[in-house]
């Protein structure tokens, strides 16, 4: 076993993204996003601003805004940030969130180590981000710090089969991460700890449950 097998935590995939690679991803993807994944991510952000929309607070950070999908549902009285690491998805957030008076901001910003002060939000909403980031642990402790004690930090994502015929699919596209911008062969263990996992509600989300909702107490 290499020390990088050894060191590494646990559910992290080996083949590891770092920031270039998202960005060269998604300014590939950022023109077709909206007709390619956005259509089979749309019950996921639905159900993830849903619950964004029932919780206590106003202040939202939406990490991994993308081109702004999401925006359009939440709440008038929710105030949305947004972040991407991506210019280019997020020129075309901004197009989409013209005339929606409850966007206060959309940055681009690194995730795992952002530039707002502690306790800034209510909720942090990370849609689609967690296989992403090359760190994952790292992006929930700044989420942690960024979010009130109290408040609530969503994730909506694809996490890995543990058998059966998309463990193998999944499995097998693992060593395209780098040209796909995320991990297909993504694990909740490498999210989250044991007792984080424990202390979260999941719930899966269409279409297939090709995708899980966590809902994490500050």
């Amino acid at each position: 076993m290499s020390e990088f097998s050894r060191a590494r935590t646990p559910g992290v995939p080996h083949t590891a993204l770092d920031a270039d690679d998202v960005r060269a991803a998604y300014r590939r993807w950022a023109s077709v996003y909206d007709v390619t994944f956005g259509g089979v991510s749309m019950w996921g952000r639905k159900a993830a601003v849903r619950e964004a929309n029932q919780l206590p607070g106003a202040n939202v950070l939406e990490i991994g805004v993308g081109t702004g999908l999401a925006l359009p549902l939440y709440r008038p009285e929710k105030r949305i940030t947004g972040i991407d690491l991506s210019a280019d998805m997020l020129e075309r957030a901004r197009v989409r969130a013209a005339g929606l008076a409850n966007v206060e901001a959309l940055l681009e910003m690194d995730a795992e180590a952002t530039t707002f002060a502690a306790g800034t939000f209510d909720i942090a909403v990370g849609m689609f981000v967690a296989s992403v980031v090359p760190h994952p642990r790292r992006l929930v402790g700044e989420l942690r710090r960024i979010v009130r004690p109290g408040g609530y930090i969503l994730f909506v994502n694809h996490f890995a089969a543990q058998r059966g015929p998309r463990w193998w699919i999944e499995r097998a596209l693992a060593p395209a991460s780098r040209a796909l911008g995320w991990h297909p062969d993504f694990s909740p263990t490498a999210l989250l700890d044991a007792d984080e996992r424990a202390a979260a509600r999941w719930r899966d989300v269409p279409p297939f449950g090709l995708f899980s909702l966590a809902v994490l107490r500050n």
